[in-house]
């Protein structure tokens, strides 16, 4: 339950609450007691309090604002001071002080989301209606000890069953955040797996029908084609296990990956790079890098690659002995710009994306 929910249940409830204490106890005993204009001011007062924030509650409006609550607040002990003054002599605290009770309801009704204004209220009306029952005199100690602890003592235990209802609320909330947040990671996480899962599927895919020809022998490692085929999966299972990797500059990354694999078969690469790393998607440093690990893969001997990255553009580009048909190559969204071209014995090739 939120905080705006805890507070308008709890206003609604308070706004019965008054409304049934001023008609049913206080008007009979202000009828009872002659006390002059001054008392029926003051009760006419608190009902003016009483419909505004009644129609403040049927409208489903917010809770008033700080300086409508203060104005509020201000009429009822207002409404306290005639109320009280209009008291005949001893009368404090007893059958005919009808006000008492009843202000600390409204009070509690007005700043109930205002507990250190409510504590404060409520203590300068009590504050003010002991110091006249001690100038007034002829009253009853002990029933006004009773009379002001029963009643404070009731709307305070409000006031804190409120505040217990806030913070419930607020950990209810905070639970259901963190659990909801919970089983967004683990969708999240249930999607990775299963992306991931897939991505390897895609490559293993490609690497199955070679391992059926290798088994079957069908073909053989002393073919150079076979060994070329052998090649491109080894770089395309390398740079999808970099994809995976968690670091910086995933893209650099990638590429090292692959020129390591072609290096372990004997070639000679160069890597250059320049620029600063640069966030680049998934799907399009699959496209950046395709070109170039199949020249690797294709290379025989020595191979220059090289990374340009500015504030508009992404540029891999390599240059390699390569033999005079290339792997084909796989789709490549339209984002990525991708030329290759053999001759005399040299692969270049170049992919590039532009940032904006």
């Amino acid at each position: 339950m939120t905080d705006h929910a805890v507070f308008a249940t709890t206003r609604r409830v308070l706004v019965v609450v008054v409304f049934a204490t001023q008609l049913v106890l206080t008007l009979p005993s202000l009828v009872a007691h002659h006390q002059g204009p001054a008392a029926w001011a003051a009760y006419v007062l608190l009902t003016s309090v009483l419909a505004f924030v009644a129609g403040h509650v049927v409208a489903g409006r917010a809770e008033p604002s700080a300086g409508c609550a203060g104005a509020l607040a201000a009429v009822t002990l207002t409404s306290s001071v005639l109320a009280t003054t209009a008291l005949p002599a001893g009368a404090s605290f007893g059958p005919a002080d009808w006000a008492f009770g009843l202000v600390g309801w409204y009070l509690l009704l007005v700043l109930v989301e205002r507990p250190a204004a409510l504590v404060a209220a409520l203590a300068a009306h009590v504050c003010f209606c002991v110091a006249w029952f001690l100038h007034a005199g002829n009253g009853d100690a002990g029933t006004a000890g009773v009379v002001i602890l029963s009643g404070t003592s009731f709307q305070l235990g409000v006031l804190v069953m409120t505040r217990v209802l806030l913070r419930d609320g607020r950990l209810a909330a905070r639970a259901a955040a963190e659990h909801d947040a919970a089983r967004t990671r683990e969708v999240l996480a249930r999607q990775r797996e299963q992306d991931l899962r897939e991505g390897f599927e895609g490559q293993l895919g490609a690497l199955l029908p070679l391992l059926a020809d290798l088994a079957d022998e069908v073909v053989s490692t002393a073919d150079e084609a076979t060994r070329l085929r052998c090649s491109v999966a080894a770089v395309q299972l390398r740079r999808l296990f970099a994809e995976n990797d968690d670091v910086p500059d995933p893209l650099l990354h990638e590429l090292t990956a692959c020129v390591d694999v072609a290096e372990r078969r004997g070639v000679v690469v160069s890597l250059a790079v320049s620029g600063t790393a640069t966030p680049v998607p998934t799907e399009v440093r699959r496209a950046l890098v395709a070109p170039m690990a199949r020249a690797l893969a294709a290379a025989g001997g020595r191979a220059k690659v090289s990374l340009l990255r500015t504030a508009t553009e992404v540029r891999v580009a390599v240059v390699a002995d390569a033999p005079d048909v290339l792997p084909e190559a796989g789709d490549v969204p339209a984002s990525v710009l991708v030329e290759t071209s053999v001759h005399s014995g040299l692969v270049r090739s170049e992919a590039r994306w532009r940032t904006r």
